[in-house]
């Protein structure tokens, strides 16, 4: 058995992540159109009537804004925390009481031949998640919007064979933009999001034998650029000896189009 990952698309704008078997399909999070996630399901041959469950993070639109569209129209059941679902209320739109799914921190859940593990992650969300997700001995770590690094994301990281990680802005880009103080406090903080710098550092930390692919995810549009996130990664890896393109692979998750499909 197979297990498939591709982003359909990533970034400050809107987030979604298709992860698969052969019998079980799952989308993390869909933060644009519901047309435009059906639009890359369909660069993959999967129609949206075949995707099991939705999965999702937290609130902000940026992650939630088809989530509702697609559950209408497909039937899909939406699994989010009780925090989450609280805040998203008025924002999905109605969901059929079947498909109000409830999931906490730590707590594994069982899709078909798919496990699911949510964990806590620091952000300005109301009780907002990452994801492990395992089939048959493969694991994939979904962690963006992160306003900082714990103990429990080194710990759901490690041993993972493909990693989305948050690497959303670079730290002077951010205090040189136009941005209000306040917003600019905001992303640096320990709530907000993940630098370029310090995404590069925790993959020093986490690296382990398993781990083969990375892909940098939620990429500010005016914070960042897939080039400058690139390279300030490699470049804190092979400081310490860790050899992109050899060790693992390294690489951008696209903002406007699906990334490139890994099966495991």
């Amino acid at each position: 058995m197979s297990l498939n990952f591709c982003t359909l698309t990533s970034g400050s704008s809107g987030n979604s992540v298709f992860i698969g078997t052969e019998y079980t399909k799952l989308l993390i999070d869909a933060g644009l159109s519901g047309k435009r996630i059906i639009e890359g399901l369909s660069f993959l041959d999967i129609p949206g009537n075949k995707i099991d469950a939705l999965f999702v993070t937290h609130e902000h639109i940026d992650h939630t804004k088809g989530v509702g569209i697609l559950s209408r129209k497909f039937d899909i059941p939406i699994y989010a925390t009780p925090g989450t679902w609280e805040a998203m209320e008025g924002q999905i739109g109605k969901i059929a009481p079947k498909n109000r799914q409830y999931i906490y921190p730590e707590e594994r859940c069982i899709i078909n031949d798919i496990c699911i593990n949510p964990f806590a992650i620091p952000h300005d969300a109301s009780e907002p998640v990452g994801y492990n997700i395992e089939a048959e001995n493969h694991k994939i770590t979904i962690a963006t919007d992160l306003g900082h690094i714990t103990k429990t994301i080194k710990e759901s990281i490690f041993d993972s064979e493909i990693l989305l990680l948050e690497a959303n802005h670079d730290e002077q880009m951010v205090k040189n933009s136009s941005y209000p103080y306040e917003l600019q406090e905001r992303i640096l903080g320990k709530q907000g999001h993940l630098s370029n710098k310090t995404a590069g550092n925790l993959l020093c930390d986490v690296i382990s034998e398993k781990l083969s692919y990375v892909f940098l995810g939620h990429l500010s549009e005016e914070n960042n650029s897939p080039n400058l996130a690139y390279k300030t990664v490699k470049n804190i890896l092979q400081k310490e000896k860790i050899q992109v393109g050899k060790q693992l692979q390294l690489e951008v998750a696209p903002r406007n189009k699906n990334s490139s499909v890994i099966t495991l």
